[in-house]
């Protein structure tokens, strides 16, 4: 479980943490205590978790991009952080069809300019790439991904995460490797939902948006299988995982991670919407005969790496994981609870898991 006590005081930049991740990630940090400093964009989505949560005002957050290298050089050495988690991209598979320049240069030369930011830091670091599981070569089998297996990607934002995955490689062995002081990882994490996820084209934010106007929701890929996992999981592996990488000198710390649910929770789309029903009543449509862009239809990773490793394994099933989903977007839009209060709440809860 995480070690509350080792992020008392610490200093921790995240890039991103305007995004949904980012926001869980930074208000979790500031409840143990840590200093937390975000740099990122605004918040693109209206409602924002961001916003929902008030971190402009707890948390120290500098607005800007990860393309402009200089900035962030000067940001990060203006710090001195314990730990980096960079979490910033373009995140969204159907908009890097429209905008692939624009992914690419985000999330690959993004993470360039933050690796040779990194490079000039004289104080130890412990440093987080977050990528994706769809940083694979997937060829549609059925078979559970390893970190070993072969990146690849069909659309411009899974390729671009690849890339990403090689920069991280690369400047590891070519500058970090020998460091005593940088150390660096990558963690590859499932289809994440949970609450405060106000994100386009995703199947939670969407599924609340059609069901709170009144409409049946639409499915576009009912048949894909995805390894679902609540937001809190892969979290608490980014925690577990700077905290080794800060207080042990073994290598082995400084590779690739996937974290995701246990094998028996993956899951279709159309189960995933079925589940949500059950505490949010509608009615949805498949409308997987709609012209859209290429998506993979099976998808699985392996977390045994992490589990051996690490000691990191999931705390929540798919249907703890849903339910407590729903819940957040229920309460918070009935207000019975402010997404400061849920969160909260579900941190102290996920916490006491075994």
């Amino acid at each position: 479980m995480v070690d509350t006590a080792f992020w008392k005081q610490r200093r921790v930049c995240l890039t991103g943490h305007t995004g949904f991740k980012g926001s869980w990630l930074s208000f979790w940090l500031k409840e143990m205590g840590a200093k937390v400093y975000g740099y990122a964009l605004e918040p693109e989505t209206e409602p924002a978790l961001f916003n929902q949560l008030n971190l402009a005002s707890q948390i120290h957050h500098k607005v800007g991009d990860v393309r402009d290298a200089s900035i962030i050089k000067e940001w990060l050495n203006s710090i001195r952080p314990d730990v980096v988690y960079h979490l910033a991209a373009q995140p969204l598979v159907r908009r890097s069809y429209r905008e692939a320049h624009r992914t690419w240069e985000t999330n690959v030369m993004g993470t360039v300019n933050l690796l040779e930011a990194v490079c000039q830091m004289l104080s130890p670091c412990a440093v987080v790439v977050i990528t994706t599981d769809k940083v694979y070569e997937n060829r549609e089998w059925d078979y559970a991904y390893r970190e070993v297996d072969l990146l690849g990607g069909h659309d411009p934002y899974s390729s671009s995460k690849a890339a990403t995955e090689l920069a991280v490689a690369s400047w590891r062995s070519s500058y970090f490797m020998e460091s005593k002081k940088i150390r660096i990882a990558s963690a590859r994490a499932g289809n994440v939902i949970g609450g405060g996820d106000w994100s386009e084209d995703r199947i939670i934010p969407d599924f609340v948006r059609s069901l709170s106007a009144g409409k049946s929701f639409e499915v576009r890929n009912p048949e894909a299988v995805r390894p679902w996992q609540h937001v809190l999981e892969p979290l608490s592996g980014y925690l577990k995982l700077a905290e080794k990488l800060l207080t042990e000198e073994d290598p082995i710390w400084q590779s690739a991670f996937n974290f995701g649910p246990e094998a028996g929770d993956f899951r279709r789309v159309k189960d995933l919407v079925e589940e949500a029903l059950q505490y949010w009543p509608g009615s949805w449509q498949d409308e997987s005969d709609s012209e859209v862009p290429h998506e993979a239809n099976f998808l699985t990773l392996t977390i045994e790496k992490a589990r051996q490793k690490l000691g990191w394994h999931p705390r929540w099933d798919f249907h703890t994981a849903v339910q407590h989903t729903l819940e957040w977007y229920l309460k918070v839009q009935t207000n019975q609870a402010s997404a400061e209060e849920i969160c909260r709440q579900q941190i102290q809860l996920y916490e006491k898991c075994e």
